[in-house]
């Protein structure tokens, strides 16, 4: 499946896999994509071809840009092609759309940081030539900057091309709920949901601004042409409003659907719940793929309320599954075939079941002659592994298996200033109440207090206040892994090096990330690799964290060991697996659920309140065991055995 499918920029062509024209249902034309560097690459190649046309005919290309996670990628490209000879903006002008009120240019999260980090700095475009919303204006001065702001974007002749994310809310812009279609750029109250979903980039929703300037919708829907890119699951709900909803100030990204040209460049996962790409059946001719298949029968049977086995041919022909119902013959056939599917997805044995334990017509896995096996769960967190696959940790461990974990960050800048500076507290106290002489321990304890107690919003932590909440992080994860059945020396604290900025924007993966994983595969030789599949984490390090693991694996791909390696993929602290996904299903008994609640708990500088709760502000244990209950119940619904609660997997086959 593409979720898990490489992120890095490639430079060849990248077509989307389907474009979507404008109709009575898609009021929005837009593309599907495998993947979100795809999308960025063609976004890319779309602006870089207006700014060489534009070169040609010896006028200026006026660019309206974005920042946010999105358009990353389209940066990376345009500066790749100019730094590869291949692309000159020297004639390009460019007005950005936002940026927060207030907000000095050099802070972490100015969009004034972020622009020349990202683009800016790589490129060719006259420093005058390059507009971004100032966050300094006095407040008094604000409605004559907005105008002002404008008439330059007229005097430049308007915007050739206008960037653009989206938000949760469906704002495009900062221009939140209720702002009208005929908006200019002004000062605006940022919406609640917004400043949630910008509280990792501030350490603290509480230090997020309250305002910011922003091009209206109307100043946007004078572009000439408008390119929204959404990417993740997270954007999924927001998407099918924007597209196939009615347009609506509640949700501004809907006026688009009033422009004549502007396209939505999406992947697979933004796409999902668009009924072209959910329910593509309804609406033209499928060739009927396995998973398609149980995508149709699942959905059917949760839309009728019956379990899979009992749908009728009635049922079928009655909800555009016509197609379906002949190919096959009878609803009998197709039910059946999804049901032993399902069926054969669940084990409580993850790893494989030796032969003493097997019942008269148990079948065997691929590796089930090696046992116990050694296994390596990898952890982009310090608590990925308990929160999402604590269940199946514990039955490994309870099994016999040589089961390690893989930490691959330290999760440092995820622990609240007041805790560390407590553990710092605790150290000077500790050397004070039983007399130990030494003055360089205390000294640096309260060195770390007094930097954390001084600390600015938003500001970077020392080097010794990292360590320490690094140090916290690593202590939890220790409980939480003996507390599955985990033993200390199987636990590997890796501290990729693309983690540790001490902010929460990261390095991109190298070398030296990969290497690390290579030689802790190498050293363990696994039967079975557990990673995150987990990809909508708010800022993105899951998915670095997978990228790294597939790299790692694919450089030991010609390993004798590798032959008989499994790659199984988790997902619980932020997403789920649909049943139509899941590979395997490991139920987990009541006692179990309680037993990895208590793992979880280890992780006490996550419990009550995290630093980066994300768009659920559900505590991680409650997330982990709602989904893991839906499952189950989901597998109950469709006529499978009944269990308190299911972890999934989907298994990566290793290419090149």
């Amino acid at each position: 499946m593409s979720v898990w499918q490489h992120e890095s920029v490639q430079s060849q062509e990248s077509p989307s896999l389907k474009c979507y024209s404008r109709s009575g249902r898609n009021r929005t034309a837009f593309r599907v994509f495998s993947n979100s560097s795809d999308a960025s690459i063609s976004v890319a190649g779309e602006i870089a071809d207006l700014i060489r046309t534009r070169a040609k005919e010896g006028k200026k290309c006026v660019l309206g840009l974005a920042t946010g996670s999105s358009p990353v990628n389209v940066y990376s490209e345009l500066v790749r092609l100019h730094q590869e000879g291949e692309l000159s903006l020297a004639n390009v002008v460019t007005f950005n759309l936002d940026e927060y009120f207030p907000m000095e240019p050099d802070a972490l999260q100015s969009y004034v940081r972020f622009m020349n980090e990202h683009f800016f700095d790589h490129v060719d475009i006259p420093r005058e030539n390059i507009h971004i919303p100032d966050g300094t204006v006095a407040f008094e001065q604000i409605a004559e900057y907005c105008r002002m702001y404008e008439e330059s974007i007229e005097e430049a002749g308007g915007l050739d091309i206008q960037l653009l994310g989206i938000g949760r809310t469906g704002h495009i812009g900062f221009n939140e709920p209720g702002s009208e279609h005929n908006s200019r750029t002004r000062l605006i109250t940022l919406d609640s949901v917004t400043r949630t979903d910008a509280a990792s980039d501030f350490f603290g929703v509480e230090n997020v601004p309250r305002r910011a300037i922003t091009m209206g919708v109307g100043t946007i829907l004078n572009s000439r042409r408008v390119l929204l890119l959404a990417f993740g699951e997270g954007k999924s709900k927001i998407i099918e409003r924007t597209i196939e909803g009615d347009v609506s100030s509640m949700v501004p990204a809907t006026f688009l659907q009033e422009h004549d040209n502007a396209e939505f460049f999406l992947d697979e996962s933004a796409a999902a719940q668009l009924t072209d790409v959910r329910w593509p059946w309804l609406v033209e001719q499928v060739v009927w793929t396995d998973g398609l298949v149980r995508r149709a029968v699942i959905s059917l049977a949760d839309k009728v309320g019956k379990p899979i086995l009992m749908l009728t041919d009635a049922d079928y022909n009655e909800h555009g599954l016509q197609d379906l119902l002949a190919e096959y013959g009878s609803a009998y056939e197709i039910n059946l075939k999804v049901f032993r599917h399902l069926q054969s997805t669940i084990t409580g044995w993850p790893a494989g079941k030796p032969d003493h334990a097997k019942l008269p017509g148990d079948r065997s896995k691929a590796n089930d002659h090696i046992f116990p096996k050694r296994i390596v769960c990898f952890s982009p967190h310090p608590d990925d592994d308990v929160i999402s696959m604590g269940g199946t940790l514990l039955r490994l461990a309870d099994q016999g298996h040589d089961v390690h974990v893989a930490y691959q960050t330290s999760g440092n800048i995820a622990v609240f200033d007041e805790d560390a500076m407590r553990f710092a507290q605790f150290v000077a106290g500790f050397c004070d109440e039983f007399n130990i002489e030494s003055e360089q321990i205390r000294e640096l304890a309260n060195s770390i207090a007094t930097s954390l107690n001084s600390k600015q919003s938003g500001q970077v932590d020392t080097n010794e206040a990292q360590r320490i909440k690094g140090l916290i992080r690593r202590v939890e994860a220790t409980a939480g892994a003996n507390c599955c059945g985990v033993p200390s020396q199987n636990l590997h604290f890796l501290n990729l090096p693309f983690y540790e900025t001490g902010r929460v924007r990261k390095k991109p993966i190298s070398e030296s990330d990969v290497c690390i994983a290579v030689e802790l595969l190498r050293e363990i030789k696994p039967q079975q690799i557990y990673a995150a599949g987990d990809l909508s984490d708010p800022h993105g390090t899951h998915r670095t964290c997978l990228n790294v693991v597939f790299e790692a694996c694919r450089k030991c791909i010609d390993d004798d060991w590798m032959s008989t390696c499994e790659v199984w993929l988790y997902r619980g602290a932020w997403q789920e697996w649909t049943p139509e996904e899941i590979e395997m299903a490991v139920p987990l008994s009541p006692q179990e659920v309680d037993r990895k609640r208590v793992a979880i708990f280890k992780h006490e500088s996550q419990k009550d309140r995290a630093l980066f709760p994300g768009a659920d502000m559900r505590e991680f244990w409650q997330r982990a065991e709602a989904r893991n209950a839906d499952t189950a119940r989901t597998y109950d619904n469709l006529g499978l055995a009944q269990y308190q609660a299911m972890e999934g997997f989907v298994q990566w086959r290793v290419s090149l």
